[in-house]
């Protein structure tokens, strides 16, 4: 029977991602069937402490790369940017789906934008990327870290917790949610997570069966601009939950991409770019990397 069984976190948005990639296989041989393999994971079990504090977003990926290796799932799917830089030995990433929007979002329970919002309102936020940049745009606002799933944070903003959430775009556009945003914010305003927006697939290197099923959902561009965008992050560290942002777009035979580099207090925020072929996106990720290290990104990220 030609079944594949998906590692998926338990979330709404995680089942929708899951479920989505099932579809497109399923589009592409209509005598594949899809099982969901549902993962509880660290990062979900624990909600009260900060990302950062238990090993940062890679405690979303773990248990669901581990149900990869030992033969319980076939493949995973993963938000790319919750994707550590480096995989464990033995699997791999044969594809990467066409990109949503890439751009962040506010949500506030006024429908005022980032730059309406009342002196002191609270943001809640646990990305110190978006806090850094918040910060710096708006340095009277309060920053809260906020945690759980994108309806446990939507229900604490609509039971007056906070004023004003900053969410992934894509999420809320996946789940339905688009008319909640009020502002979509662009990238000039505040520089997305890198891999933000697509959907990368996981699976075991040299297991053809499941690879030959999953590359065919591979998206090129997406797939040039996340590899661009990952390499920055590696040459900076590899830290997830660092204050680091990044985002390539592909132009013909260009792959341009923007970094930045902030602090926690919004006080220093260092912006590079570079532009290259798309035939070697890590040499640009590692180029935008160098200058963002040399304006003195290295000495925000030690001090961390």
């Amino acid at each position: 029977m030609n079944v594949l069984r998906i590692a998926t976190r338990q979330s709404r948005l995680a089942l929708w991602q899951a479920q989505e990639v099932a579809r497109q296989l399923r589009e592409l041989d209509p005598s594949l069937e899809c099982e969901l393999v549902k993962i509880t994971t660290r990062g979900d079990r624990f909600l009260d402490a900060p990302l950062g504090a238990i090993g940062g977003k890679g405690l979303f990926v773990k248990e669901l790369e581990q149900a990869i290796l030992d033969g319980r799932a076939d493949l995973a799917v993963h938000s790319m940017k919750d994707v550590p830089v480096e995989l464990p030995d033995g699997l791999h990433l044969p594809a990467v789906l066409a990109r949503a929007s890439p751009l962040d979002a506010l949500v506030s329970r006024d429908g005022r934008g980032l730059d309406e919002l009342a002196p002191g309102a609270r943001v809640g936020s646990s990305s110190l990327r978006r806090q850094s940049q918040i910060r710096a745009r708006r340095p009277d606002l309060r920053v809260i870290p906020v945690r759980g799933n994108v309806d446990t944070r939507l229900a604490k903003l609509d039971a007056g917790e906070f004023d004003a959430l900053v969410l992934a775009c894509a999420g809320l556009e996946r789940l339905a949610l688009s008319h909640r945003i009020a502002q979509v914010i662009a990238s000039d305003v505040i520089v997305p997570a890198i891999g933000q927006g697509a959907m990368g697939v996981e699976c075991r290197e040299g297991d053809y069966r499941v690879e030959s099923q999953v590359a065919r959902l591979n998206h090129e561009a997406t797939s040039v601009a996340v590899r661009a965008e990952r390499a920055l992050n590696r040459a900076l560290g590899g830290g997830c939950h660092f204050p680091v942002a990044g985002l390539a777009r592909v132009s013909g035979t260009d792959v341009m991409l923007r970094g930045l580099v902030g602090s926690i207090d919004g006080r220093q925020v260092i912006e590079r770019s570079a532009t290259g072929s798309v035939h070697e996106p890590e040499a640009v990720g590692n180029a935008v990397a160098g200058a963002l290290k040399a304006a003195g990104a290295d000495r925000i990220l030690t001090a961390l």
